[in-house]
């Protein structure tokens, strides 16, 4: 740590025990905005908390891209949130970084989760999905797709990237506990049907990942050592 005064805090606390253990050798945080809108008050919070914790500590922090939505994306919006936080007086490590980069290898680690029953596809329609994950107070009901054979989900989802569905006909979800006090942890969707032109790649994929698959695994990759998130994300 810098001998800058850093107002201590449970966050900070954290970061010191992790420092102090060896756990971590040095601070690396992220700001992961997605590009579909122009900067608001409310960013300015998360701007300043992660950049400014990898001032605090020497560290890094890098701007990631969460470009996982291409329908409501456009450089524009990348552009300006860039210019945001340059006027904001901060500087991100390296180059600008996005969820995008990784499509390969987090349709990989997709493929992975099939290969180990892990994740399967669901032919639910979304109105179905919504119904049968239950409530704070009501289990959620297994879909009548969660058991398919591993070889069958491996060809569907290949055929999914193939373009062979229309949007919305079939998901890839994880195979977690639908019963699960965390609704979070009912079997999440992990991947979903666009077809929309994407900022970067085009219309190369037509399958896309969601927001809570992708961005835990972009921080793995990216060596992230701290990920603030807010409390929805429990």
């Amino acid at each position: 740590m810098t001998e800058k005064n850093v107002t201590e805090n449970f966050i900070t606390q954290i970061i010191d025990t992790d420092l102090t253990s060896g756990k971590h050798s040095q601070v690396h945080t992220r700001f992961p905005p997605e590009p579909n809108g122009y900067l608001h008050v409310g960013h300015v919070k998360s701007i300043c908390l992660n950049f400014g914790l990898a001032e605090d500590y020497n560290g890094l922090c890098n701007l990631r891209f969460d470009d996982t939505n291409p329908a409501k994306e456009s450089v524009e919006y990348a552009e300006s949130i860039q210019r945001d936080i340059q006027w904001l007086g901060f500087k991100w490590h390296d180059k600008v970084m996005y969820s995008s980069d990784y499509f390969e290898q987090l349709y990989g680690y997709a493929v992975e989760l099939i290969e180990k029953s892990l994740a399967y596809i669901d032919e639910q329609t979304p109105e179905e999905i919504r119904q049968n994950r239950g409530d704070f107070t009501t289990p959620g009901i297994n879909s009548p797709f969660r058991n398919r054979p591993v070889a069958e989900n491996l060809d569907l989802f290949k055929r999914m990237k193939a373009g062979e569905f229309s949007d919305g006909q079939m998901v890839l979800r994880a195979k977690i506990d639908m019963t699960s006090g965390n609704i979070n942890m009912r079997d999440p969707i992990l991947y979903r049907i666009k077809r929309a032109h994407h900022i970067r790649t085009g219309d190369k994929w037509c399958i896309y990942p969601m927001y809570d698959f992708t961005h835990c695994i972009s921080d793995a990759l990216e060596g992230i050592t701290h990920s603030i998130c807010t409390l929805e994300f429990e």
